[in-house]
């Protein structure tokens, strides 16, 4: 996997992708045939309510679930019909996540939590990690905060070095799930403003679940999602 996705090919590819739950002895449909297409170095964004399937769509793109139906394609490769380990080794090389609670280990500084992501990742020479490290916080306005633990920093700051972890490795894909739900307005804007900067620099591609309207003008393209399937997408 690995290599530069040239501009104008979709890095992934979501085809009639369809998925049930079982719950309480009655099927729950979550998705009803998706059909979406990221391009390299965009921001895309799920937008929806709480159980419009925004996150188990997210789930699928990353590799985390299997759809029931349709499929997925990744860089070129049927990410719907790989095995778990297959699957676990792209996520590890290719692609980043960031979640809404920053998922930092508590007695790590920002730069361990940073340089662990490249020790789990094997993707990087060891040689490389001091300078990679530096640069991913720098990149994400933490320079003089390297050494302090997540219990010593805001919110922002907390998803700012979990930004900074996703994009260690250089993935070519992150995955982010309602990123700016625990921060207020200003923290947002700055996590959406570092977002774009990492697009522009990291040529990294970004796909995100938000409900929150006042950070919808950043993205390149906004998907609706209601009841699992998608309103016409927008052009923003």
């Amino acid at each position: 996997m690995g290599g530069v996705v040239e501009s104008g090919e979709s890095l992934l590819t979501v085809r009639s992708v369809q998925r049930t739950f079982q719950t309480a002895g009655r099927k729950i449909h979550v998705l009803k045939g998706i059909d979406m297409t990221l391009e390299p170095g965009r921001l895309f964004m799920l937008r929806g309510r709480s159980g419009s399937g925004k996150t188990t769509l997210l789930n699928l793109i990353g590799g985390l679930d299997q759809p029931d139906e349709g499929e997925i394609i990744f860089r070129g490769h049927p990410f719907h019909r790989l095995k778990d380990d297959q699957r676990t080794e792209i996520r590890r090389r290719d692609i980043g996540f960031i979640f809404q609670t920053y998922a930092l280990l508590p007695l790590l500084s920002a730069w361990e939590n940073v340089e662990l992501s490249l020790r789990m990742s094997k993707t990087i020479p060891k040689s490389q990690w001091k300078e990679r490290v530096e640069y991913c916080l720098d990149l994400v306005g933490l320079s003089k905060r390297m050494k302090h633990r997540p219990f010593e920093m805001s919110g922002g700051e907390q998803q700012r070095v979990a930004i900074a972890k996703a994009i260690a490795h250089r993935p070519s894909l992150i995955l982010a799930d309602e990123p700016t739900a625990e921060l207020d307005s200003q923290m947002g804007a700055q996590v959406m403003s570092v977002f774009r900067r990492i697009i522009d620099l990291e040529e990294v591609t970004i796909c995100m679940t938000t409900h929150d309207p006042t950070i919808l003008e950043v993205a390149d393209h906004v998907f609706e999602m209601v009841d699992g399937k998608f309103i016409q997408p927008q052009q923003v």
